[in-house]
């Protein structure tokens, strides 16, 4: 099935069209109550993100809980999403390991099935075992012997400093680094400096977390966004807007969705988006696994009421 799927659309050619912009979400990990996978759910999310318009869909990243997926369930989700999806948007699987080997695989993995691209963090575990530069650039130069398109994520989980000399290089040297997803504290003079240093290497320069600060970033010159799922309806048209050069309405529109991603950036976190979806009916259980904590029905009240006044697919997917 794997082979048919990747003769049929090919991950580069999916790339290509792509051309790295438009707002590429992250896709959440539904469980049932009992915290066992819901791969149905699974389906359901992702049918739930293609009519959201997405340019791309991200799975098993920070905002997918894979931190608390087992190596078995990584890949039973990797091949059911790509099979799922089968090409109707490209897919980005995230391999962050602190190992080079077990990164390299998971890589080799994505790309055999038919991924178009893979996300991963520089190499760390805990707070204090944490790859330096060298180390660092070694890993994703052996990972790119995979085959398949890189997008460094530059988030602070890591705790490990990624200079703007050390990006600009893996642009150059490693053959498949093209992605940038740079979600670091002051993350617009990052994304200006990167792009300014880096030219035209710097194939695709993203935002994250969540977008909130997605306005500046774009100003900076990112060309994409990685949101979570709950509102990508609303990110992607803004941040088309602004690169094709309706930056006002793209600044209007921002600040008119900003009270939702501030809310869940600062509020909620990985359990937004969840507790949306069961909301609208795309998944039966909101459930994040042990040790997340659910939330207080008050900061759900919170969230669905905010979330009611912005017409998003995902509260009314389902029902």
């Amino acid at each position: 099935a794997y082979e048919m799927l990747r003769s049929l659309v090919g991950s580069e050619m999916c790339i290509r069209d792509s051309n790295f912009t438009g707002c590429w979400p992250v896709a959440p990990t539904p469980f049932k109550e009992n915290e066992d996978l819901d791969l149905e759910g699974m389906k359901r999310v992702l049918d739930c993100m293609i009519d959201q318009k997405v340019d791309g869909i991200c799975i098993l990243a920070n905002y997918s809980e894979q931190f608390l997926l087992s190596d078995d369930e990584r890949e039973i989700l990797t091949k059911l999403c790509i099979e799922h999806v089968a090409g109707k948007v490209p897919i980005i699987v995230t391999i962050s390991h602190f190992s080079t080997d077990i990164a390299f695989k998971r890589a080799k993995l994505a790309k055999d099935v038919g991924a178009n691209m893979v996300m991963m963090m520089p190499p760390y575990h805990g707070a204090l075992l944490k790859g330096n530069a060298n180390q660092t650039f070694e890993q994703f130069r052996k990972v790119s012997e995979a085959g398949i398109t890189i997008m460094v994520q530059d988030a602070p989980l890591s705790g490990v400093d990624l200079s703007v000399d050390l990006l600009v290089k893996m642009a150059k040297e490693i053959e498949h680094v093209k992605c940038f997803k740079i979600e670091c504290l002051q993350a617009a003079n990052k994304l200006r400096a990167l792009i300014d240093k880096g030219g035209s290497s710097i194939e695709g320069p993203f935002d994250g977390e969540e977008g909130i600060t997605l306005f500046a970033d774009l100003e900076a010159g990112a060309k994409g966004n990685m949101s979570s799922a709950m509102l990508p309806d609303l990110i992607g048209p803004l941040v088309k807007s602004y690169i094709t050069g309706n930056k006002k309405e793209a600044e209007n529109e921002y600040n008119r969705v900003l009270p939702l991603i501030n809310y869940e950036n600062r509020q909620w976190g990985i359990r937004a988006t969840k507790t949306v979806f069961k909301e609208g009916g795309v998944i039966k259980s909101d459930v994040c696994r042990h040790p997340i904590p659910s939330l207080d029905d008050d900061t759900k009240k919170g969230l669905l009421d905010l979330a009611s006044h912005y017409d998003l697919i995902a509260m009314k997917w389902g029902l």
